[in-house]
């Protein structure tokens, strides 16, 4: 059996946490399943570090899904005249060839991001369709969808899929309210909740208690009165952290804007707090798991904490991040950048207080358990769809 795993990377620490996650539970199922993934690309169709790609790839046993999107006869197309045992040989796997999709975009299909996204994987549905092959989109945040041409995409991508699983309520009600109500579309949370970190055994626990984790979506996504605020609200944070002598670390999630705000927030504080920037999403989440608090803009860095009972604070720019913290209970969490500096000191203070922390882990680790049993449901409905 072939299975293509799609929309997954290793730039984003998240997406590369969701690929490690369906790698382990699909292979546990199906140990002798073929997994492929196609290349990876940035900006205006160029390929994004594309030997680390391949290599990460490789380590992980993936074969190489022939795509190229420039074109729009693609690869697979002209490598069909190749022999098959040619294609084995170099570990290229064709559209034709696909047994099983598994979509783990984790937030593309959105007015947000354009049209492009819903329209690409629209025009791919029909062709998987004809093949025979099964579509199943993993949890994920969905719409809104005001553009008619993302609107009609979401009707192909929702009559052609065998399943569609929303991540949250708010995304499940963006998509039936452009196609109704079906069978195939779902609820069910984030699936990396049931994959383990692992800490770096150089990590330095003593030093490193208190991460705060900047994503520059926060800037590049929101509206102009929060996109200048975000940094000076950051380094709010890190100034208070210190002064309450929580011994913070700034932890890098995704590739070189991130970086580059981490890099401003500590020069606000004279360069006292460590940037840390490790690779392996299994050790961010091994890092994040254990700390004393958290305050994070990126998604999957709270999934890491909330799910293993660490305090957390967030700043979000859309739906998913209140829909996240709700899910554990705690919506309290969720920050507002405009928010005065005592205000925001108060909500540092709740994850910070011993009790409080306390207390707080307990309801954390409370719904993360039912979100694990969630989310093992989820897996036998995609593994029935699959049988």
């Amino acid at each position: 059996m072939n299975i293509e795993i799609r929309k997954a990377g290793f730039i984003n620490k998240g997406a590369e946490l969701m690929l490690h996650a369906v790698c382990q539970q699909v292979r546990q199922k199906y140990p002798d399943a073929l997994l492929a993934m196609a290349p990876i690309f940035g900006g205006g169709n160029q390929l994004s570090e594309p030997y680390t790609a391949y290599f990460k790839q490789a380590e992980l046993g993936l074969l190489q899904k022939a795509y190229y999107p420039r074109y729009k006869l693609q690869w697979g197309d002209l490598l069909s005249f190749f022999p098959s045992s040619l294609l084995k040989m170099y570990g290229i796997v064709l559209d034709k060839d696909l047994d099983v999709v598994i979509d783990t975009a984790g937030f593309a299909y959105t007015d947000q991001w354009g049209d492009a996204s819903c329209l690409e994987l629209s025009r791919c549905c029909k062709k998987w369709r004809k093949n025979e092959t099964k579509l199943i989109l993993l949890p994920q945040a969905f719409g809104p969808f005001t553009s008619k041409k993302n609107q009609t995409a979401m009707k192909i991508i929702a009559d052609q899929a065998d399943l569609i699983f929303a991540r949250d309520s708010v995304s499940y009600q963006h998509l039936i309210g452009i196609v109704g109500e079906q069978s195939n579309i779902k609820i069910a949370p984030d699936f990396t909740i049931l994959i383990k970190g692992m800490l770096p055994n150089d990590f330095d626990i003593e030093n490193n208690k208190f991460c705060l984790v900047p994503n520059y979506r926060m800037i590049d996504k929101n509206n102009a009165a929060q996109s200048r605020a975000y940094l000076p609200f950051m380094i709010n944070c890190a100034k208070y952290l210190l002064k309450r002598d929580q011994k913070p670390f700034l932890l890098i999630h995704e590739g070189k804007d991130d970086l580059m705000l981490a890099k401003q927030i500590n020069k606000a504080v004279n360069n006292k707090m460590p940037i840390v920037k490790e690779s392996h999403p299994l050790k961010i989440k091994g890092i994040i798991g254990n700390c004393e608090g958290i305050i994070s803009s990126r998604f999957h860095g709270l999934v890491s904490a909330l799910s293993q009972g660490i305090p957390s604070l967030a700043t979000g720019w859309s739906h998913k991040y209140k829909m996240l913290f709700a899910d554990y209970g705690c919506s309290q969490g969720l920050l507002d950048v405009l928010m005065s500096e005592a205000k925001l000191y108060q909500q540092i203070d709740l994850v910070i207080d011993h009790q409080a922390k306390i207390e707080l882990r307990k309801i954390l680790l409370e719904h993360a358990q039912k979100i694990k049993t969630t989310s093992h449901l989820m897996w036998q409905e995609v593994f029935h769809v699959i049988d």
